[in-house]
């Protein structure tokens, strides 16, 4: 990773990635919808900020626009964007809503890295972040959990479809970032994650770490497309920077990715 854009370095996981690979000395372009002046000022120098809501096409046009005046021809995209709102049964929560939750962690984000693919280097990492729900229902969050799968499956068609690009997506299990704030403020009182994410936020534990992330999707990268192209690595479970795991990624194709597999 030399050259990096991130989208969304106003959101802990973002804003941690941004610093930690600015420590490295990496080239950074990193976006932002609302980001106080504080936390602005926190991230450190050599940084191109530019304010980007990525759900307009003029806010899209400007981030094209300043990579191409840059001549910044990008190694590593990664996004940082998302919420778990609406929270609630699907028939009861408004459906715009819905659908706008939707597009923000999945489309949105699609969208910026086919409008700016053209900078890429040859060889070049696209990282996204996954979240609950693949495994099993997410109950009250089917935008977000929707949205997640299909953020997993396009990593795998984008990797099937270009040799060149190292696409995967990790999740980072629970860690502490605002996102868990809106399951305080709207979530369903009585759900088992509502408790879940209470009692995590209330003991004031991190989880896992924003530098274990970082260390997990720095792995990705270096072991490349032929390990980890088109999977979903989970920071928390997985014996990612293992021999043992590059050897059974590298013999199971279907390893770590959505399967209806061997079912009778």
């Amino acid at each position: 990773m030399k050259k990096v854009i991130i989208l969304g370095v106003n959101a802990d996981i973002g804003f941690n990635f941004c610093n930690f690979l600015n420590d490295d000395k990496v080239e950074i372009i990193g976006t932002y919808r609302k980001i106080k002046p504080i936390f602005k000022k926190n991230i450190k120098k050599k940084i191109k900020l530019i304010k980007c809501d990525i759900s307009k096409d003029r806010d899209l046009q400007k981030l094209f626009n300043l990579i191409k005046k840059e001549k910044f021809t990008w190694d590593t995209f990664f996004s940082s964007v998302g919420t778990s709102l609406p929270i609630g049964k699907f028939f009861d929560i408004n459906f715009t809503d819905w659908s706008n939750s939707v597009k923000l962690n999945s489309i949105y984000q699609l969208k910026v890295i086919h409008k700016i693919s053209k900078f890429r280097k040859k060889k070049s990492n696209i990282i996204f972040l996954a979240g609950g729900g693949t495994n099993n229902t997410f109950r009250y969050y089917s935008a977000y959990c929707v949205a997640k799968i299909l953020l997993i499956k396009m990593c795998e068609l984008i990797d099937d479809e270009y040799s060149g690009i190292n696409c995967f997506i990790v999740g980072p299990g629970r860690t502490r970032t605002k996102t868990h704030l809106e399951t305080l403020k709207y979530g369903i009182k009585n759900d088992k994650n509502f408790k879940v994410v209470k009692k995590f936020w209330n003991s004031k534990n991190q989880g896992t770490t924003f530098y274990k992330i970082y260390e997990c999707i720095k792995w990705c990268c270096s072991v490349g497309r032929n390990v980890v192209g088109g999977r979903n690595i989970s920071v928390q479970h997985d014996k990612w920077g293992s021999l043992s795991l590059i050897k059974e990624l590298r013999n199971d194709i279907n390893k770590f990715k959505i399967r209806r597999y061997r079912n009778k």
